[in-house]
């Protein structure tokens, strides 16, 4: 559950402000729990049947051909997007770790070179075969996620908060303060998403009439939500106090003392989004593998699940080599892709299936996540494609 994402927190509570900002984080901790809840129940709402993938819930909810068009692409997009971003991510962590720990005599590396070096790890664990084949993986991105919370939080502690701190809103223009709120929205939406894959996560857990999967699968959620509240207040709230509007898209490139400290939480970083870029490549894997055998009649072999993996990877390494713009990225997919499946598409799902009574609590809490997901979705995309194309405006293709 706990994302990147959560470096870029302090930056989107620059852009917010404290109240916004404050409201913004405790509301979307609330909301993603409720969306979670509901699909954790919705898995085995039919007797004697599990709905062990997003696009099986979307289409019994919305109709056998409806509901993969409208889920499918959802899901595509949020897990290529949070894969590419998390290309970026490792790539400039690896930068930046190089940067501290040879800073005097070395020569300047591209960032280009760092993204590739992060992506040969994965032209190896790609090929691992499924879920629980990676939960090696997913336990030491666990550790990794809270060490450099903690020390990106800790480390401002110690900085104190800087003599120049201003807590006013960055962009001077009234046009960029509304862009830049809108973009942090959307950084916001990207730190909360776990939902693409908590059904294939949940279909991992023996599940008996007796014992549904339903019970060790909520405490596992309630576990990881408060890990998660115990991980982004502090670095977000924290993170501001310290640098106020002058911290960076990312706090660790903000950060640079003690440097073997940060050096190290940079590596946590690299660690962290190898364990979660597999996480959410592994669906993609599955869906490219069941479309080309079964759509297209290829037969199930090594080499086909060698070539196409291989080219997935190699795809989210070219993209964030020609678009690496963490907060920007962020920003756009965390509005675009991550509110629809994250905020809202649980909720219309569970007014299809459960169809509860026009005005009571349960109607009125799901069309409020609608309407606030919804916005969400629109606005949000706004704010992350103007920052993408200022940066883009002084940037350099593979430099």
């Amino acid at each position: 559950m706990v994302g990147a994402g959560v470096l870029s927190l302090p930056y989107a509570m620059s852009e917010l402000g404290w109240g916004p900002g404050v409201a913004v984080l405790v509301i979307s901790w609330v909301v993603t729990l409720y969306t979670l809840w509901q699909m954790v129940e919705m898995h085995e709402m039919v007797p004697g049947r599990r709905f062990d993938r997003y696009h099986e819930l979307g289409q019994y909810a919305f109709g056998e051909k409806l509901g993969l068009y409208i889920v499918v692409p959802q899901q595509l997009i949020v897990e290529v997007g949070v894969d590419i971003v998390y290309m970026v991510t490792g790539g400039k962590s690896l930068q930046k770790f190089h940067n501290l720990v040879c800073s005097d005599d070395c020569k300047d590396i591209k960032l280009t070179y760092f993204i590739m070096i992060f992506a040969s790890v994965h032209f190896v664990i790609s090929h691992l075969p499924n879920f629980n084949s990676i939960s090696w993986v997913s336990l030491v991105a666990a550790i990794m996620s809270l060490s450099y919370s903690t020390i990106a939080w800790t480390s401002s502690v110690k900085k104190g908060v800087q003599p120049d701190v201003e807590y006013g809103y960055k962009a001077k223009s009234t046009a960029g303060t509304v862009f830049g709120f809108l973009s942090a929205l959307g950084d916001v939406a990207f730190a909360y998403a776990g939902h693409n894959v908590v059904l294939e996560i949940q279909a991992t857990i023996p599940s008996t009439p007796e014992k549904p999967s339903k019970g060790p699968m909520w405490k596992g959620v309630v576990v990881a939500y408060i890990v998660v509240a115990l991980c982004y207040f502090p670095v977000a709230l924290i993170g501001y106090w310290m640098f106020g509007n002058s911290v960076s898209d990312n706090i660790l490139i903000t950060l640079k003392n003690p440097k073997w400290l940060i050096a190290m939480a940079n590596m946590f970083v690299v660690f962290h989004v190898i364990g979660s870029y597999q996480i959410y490549a592994m669906p993609v894997f599955d869906m490219i593998e069941t479309v080309l055998v079964k759509k297209l009649k290829f037969p199930p072999s090594f080499a086909l699940r060698f070539v196409s993996r291989n080219l997935y990877v190699a795809f989210t390494m070219f993209v964030g080599i020609c678009f690496p713009f963490f907060g920007g990225l962020l920003g756009f997919f965390g509005g675009f892709a991550f509110a629809p499946t994250t905020y809202f598409l649980p909720c219309v799902m569970w007014l299809s299936i459960y169809k509860p009574k026009r005005f009571s609590l349960s109607w009125i809490a799901n069309w409020i996540c609608i309407i606030m997901g919804v916005l969400l979705m629109i606005l949000s995309p706004i704010g992350g494609l103007r920052q993408i194309i200022i940066q883009a405006k002084t940037y350099e293709f593979f430099s």
